[in-house]
């Protein structure tokens, strides 16, 4: 067994994030029980047959009863009613974290129905494909990939430090900062992508123009990679969008000005604008591959070769 062991782990939510966590759990040996809830009878019936835990639970307040650790994974405009309905439930001692990219929303939500002896922990690892539901997870989803921490200023250390531990035992990199920091930069670097590929999605569903066999046909090019981000899971990107407005917003008005720099350069033919903003955004794209956060392969290595 793990120095990182917990007798028991409780896993709210069984889609690409918690089945992934309940493969890596029960891989790296990280807790003698794994309950698993979820409130989809079908997708609770899925797990079983998956046999991702050692209890299935179609509530939640049943689950995390004796759990050391319980994570929540729903979409982020139910983590309060979560956090209620499990609280009377939760044992002293026990760490509750989420998956949620958004942090200051959750915090909000969750935070002030734990009990007093429950550290409530908020974290988000940064790690994710567009699939979706407890066949889409797998046990390596959260290696060489960051985790965010975002403890309140009154978390206690020791159980951040186990919290940390845990998801490093993962192979996550792990990273601390405030909520409101976390919301910021995933704005940038993870929701306005992905809004802006739901929004080039709807326009080209949108032109009369071009047919949508056209669109398919042709789509081996920028259009295909646009069209990964917008087959995400819509209930999950309302929330997101919903819970870290201001963030967005802000991004997304900061985005506009910059459109319309483009947008001038290409109207009066300004080259050399436009080669120097392509040369400083190529030079992005070569830094996130020395990084490692992902490849140069053509298709980003996320399918194997034939």
């Amino acid at each position: 067994m793990s120095d990182v062991e917990f007798n028991k782990i409780a896993l709210v939510g069984i889609g690409l994030i918690g089945s992934s966590l309940a493969r890596a759990i029960a891989e790296k040996g990280l807790a003698k029980e794994i309950a698993i809830s979820t409130r989809s009878e079908a997708t609770l019936a899925r797990a079983r047959e998956l046999g991702l835990g050692t209890s299935y639970h179609a509530s939640a307040r049943d689950a995390v009863r004796d759990a050391d650790l319980v994570i929540v994974s729903v979409p982020v405009g139910a983590s309060g009613a979560v956090a209620a309905d499990i609280a009377p439930a939760l044992k002293p001692g026990a760490i509750v974290s989420d998956v949620g990219s958004t942090k200051a929303s959750v915090i909000s939500q969750m935070k002030p129905h734990m009990p007093d002896g429950v550290h409530f922990i908020a974290g988000h690892p940064v790690a994710g494909t567009e699939y979706s539901g407890p066949d889409a997870g797998f046990a390596t989803l959260f290696e060489g990939r960051w985790c965010i921490l975002t403890p309140t200023p009154d978390a206690d250390p020791v159980q951040v430090a186990r919290l940390r531990h845990f998801w490093e035992t993962l192979g996550s990199l792990v990273e601390e900062m405030d909520a409101e920091h976390h919301d910021k930069v995933l704005a940038i670097v993870s929701h306005l992508p992905h809004i802006i590929a739901y929004n080039i999605v709807g326009t080209a569903e949108d032109l009369e123009t071009v047919t949508e066999s056209e669109v398919i046909k042709y789509s081996a090019s920028g259009f295909r990679d646009f069209t990964r981000l917008a087959a995400s899971d819509p209930v999950m990107w309302r929330d997101v969008c919903l819970h870290n407005k201001d963030a967005i917003l802000e991004m997304l008005s900061r985005f506009s000005e910059d459109l319309a720099y483009l947008q001038r350069a290409i109207r009066w033919g300004e080259g050399d604008k436009l080669f120097e903003l392509f040369t400083r955004t190529r030079d992005v794209r070569r830094s996130i591959i020395e990084a490692g956060q992902d490849v140069a392969a053509p298709n980003f290595g996320r399918y194997p070769e034939k």
